[in-house]
């Protein structure tokens, strides 16, 4: 077989450069090595010379802006790897002088909207060319995509796909990855959430973790294309969300304060500030480590028809974080060079399995861990109130509370927000809503296990709650600070919710000087859901009292989910399942 070129552009950038390391090791192929600046181009292949390099290493002064065509013409490669960027400020134009030339093209593209549009502008002639051509080749959303699909093979239902990606904070960070992070900080970024694509702000707000091996971490929302493959992938029915945080704590906190800003207009673009961050991350790295990671974590239904959630967690020790992205696209040339990829152009995500990206690890100080916990019916309320009780719910009850349960419902709400100052301030510091009238209401239940995280959006105002199981009959439920322990009843095929007992940052106070919850659950004349909540405290007065009806949220992505013909989902008349008149 004759030696396949391989053009591999930004080679000596922070990933071309160590995926220019694992390429020279194929046998049969001629790699060429190509940066703006000549010098550091023939530098780099005397490197990969002197470490016993099994390809043949060349290196070439190439800039994708100008004159691209031409250098394509002089070097006719077999494959091109785009490895610069940033690619959030590019269009097709440089893919497309490849696939005109006649080669592969494999890209380590980030940026949602360039993934996203990829195989529309280009399918086509990919495909009347015989040429393969792969984008996002890289952590996303190749490898996320890639965890995703082997963590649910074999489900009947995905509720949730949640990624972070956590990089140790002594990582040689380039001005490319740094300008495509400073260039969406502060803007709406898509997030498949509650069922539906929304948007949220880019790196503004924050949240906490623990990853196996790394401890906590912060992360904050970033824009990928995974929210529009993954959703349409899997089906998803919740939630599709991807984080990214910083080891060190100032450099997080700074570009979360920066996006805030931005987002309030009191900012313009970031993009300038590209060197500034650079030059500040040499003083911000001294107090960080050298392990990174990240984690795919599912939720759904398994294949026997239990709740399940599974976790993949990566882990880099000894700094070597940065191969993680670039070993997508290897395991792509590799499959390239064998034959086993399709002709056509698409995103990578789902075109290269887990178990190839994970064999390029072995070499490396980086590993991966599985974890899959399943939990049997009836879940967190039928063990509160014992099998009996339970089974003599309405079925719209037991719809919205069993381990299966639907995970997105909808309806409407009437919102009597709080009656003074001082419940006011309560209000606010816990994020109830406020006086608002009639509003949609949608209700997100995200099971983990015996845990569920009910976040309420009531017209845009959202708050959320931890219920966990608690001995003897009990639930506690956790808004912030506070978490009140709840005696969960039945009566007349009701649920009634009082508070037995509560702690405040986790000290028992005294029940009369806590909150008195008023809260039923039941069906009404029309078979829906009803809910009525009454918060109070002494001397504050109301908190809030909300009330109103939710119906399971219809499948809205892309085609229909499994098991629903034309992506119906029922409603409920008398407690029972039944299709909406309207839809069927």
């Amino acid at each position: 077989m004759s030696t396949r070129r391989i053009l591999l552009i930004g080679a000596t950038g922070v990933f071309g450069r160590r995926l220019a390391g694992h390429v020279a090791g194929i046998d049969g192929v001629e790699l060429l090595v190509a940066s703006r600046n000549a010098a550091r181009g023939e530098t780099l292949a005397a490197e990969l010379r002197a470490l016993g390099a099994k390809a043949r290493i060349a290196a070439c002064a190439i800039d994708r802006a100008q004159g691209f065509a031409a250098a394509l013409e002089i070097h006719r490669p077999w494959l091109v790897i785009d490895a610069s960027g940033p690619f959030q400020a590019m269009d097709h134009r440089a893919a497309r002088e490849v696939l005109a030339a006649g080669a592969h093209l494999i890209d380590l593209a980030d940026a949602r909207d360039y993934i996203v549009g990829f195989g529309a502008a280009l399918d086509g002639e990919a495909r009347a060319r015989g040429l393969v051509a792969l984008t996002g080749a890289s952590s996303s959303p190749a490898l996320s995509a890639a965890a995703a699909a082997d963590l649910t093979r074999g489900w009947r239902r995905v509720d949730s796909i949640d990624i972070a990606i956590t990089p140790g904070g002594r990582s040689e960070v380039g001005p490319a990855v740094i300008g495509a992070v400073l260039s969406y900080a502060g803007r709406p970024v898509p997030v498949w959430r509650e069922g539906e694509l929304q948007t949220i702000t880019g790196w503004g707000s924050l949240t906490g973790r623990c990853v196996a091996g790394l401890g906590h971490r912060w992360l904050s929302p970033v824009e990928t294309a995974d929210a529009a493959l993954l959703t349409h992938r899997h089906q998803v029915r919740s939630r599709v969300a991807f984080h990214a945080g910083l080891e060190s704590r100032v450099e997080q906190l700074g570009l979360v304060l920066l996006a805030r800003l931005r987002a309030r207009g009191w900012l313009g673009p970031l993009d300038g500030l590209t060197q500034l961050f650079v030059q500040a991350r040499r003083l911000t790295r001294i107090t960080t480590g050298d392990r990174g990671g990240m984690v795919v974590d599912a939720a759904g239904i398994d294949g026997e028809g239990k709740a399940v959630r599974a976790v993949w967690t990566l882990i880099a020790t000894d700094g070597q974080g940065l191969h993680v992205p670039t070993l997508p696209a290897l395991a792509a040339v590799r499959a390239l060079l064998s034959g086993g990829l399709e002709p056509g152009a698409r995103p990578a995500a789902g075109a290269i399995p887990l178990a190839a990206i994970e064999a390029e690890m072995t070499p490396l100080p980086i590993t991966t861990r599985r974890e899959v916990t399943t939990t049997a019916a009836p879940g967190l309320f039928g063990a509160a109130l014992g099998e009996g009780a339970y089974a003599g719910l309405p079925g719209v009850l037991r719809a919205f509370h069993d381990a299966d349960g639907h995970p997105v419902w909808r309806g409407r709400a009437v919102v009597d927000g709080p009656s003074g100052l001082l419940a006011r301030l309560v209000a606010s510091a816990i994020g109830l809503p406020r006086t608002s009238g009639e509003v949609p209401v949608t209700v997100s239940v995200d099971r983990r296990g015996t845990m569920e995280t009910w976040t309420r959006n009531f017209g845009g105002r959202r708050f959320s709650s931890v219920l966990r199981p608690a001995a003897g009959g009990f639930i506690d439920e956790s808004f912030g600070p506070v978490r009140a322990r709840l005696a969960v009843r039945t009566k007349d095929g009701d649920i009634l919710l009082p508070v037995a007992s509560w702690r405040f940052f986790g000290i028992p106070m005294p029940l009369r000087l806590g909150p008195r919850s008023i809260a039923r659950e039941f069906v009404d004349d029309q078979g829906r859901f009803r809910f009525d909540v009454e918060i109070r405290l002494p001397l504050a007065g109301r908190v809030a009292h909300y009330r109103g009806w939710l119906a399971p949220r219809p499948w809205s992505g892309h085609g229909a989910p499994e098991g629903s013909p034309s992506g119906r989902e029922p409603v409920y008349e008398g407690g029972e399942p039944k299709l909406d008149p309207e839809t069927a």
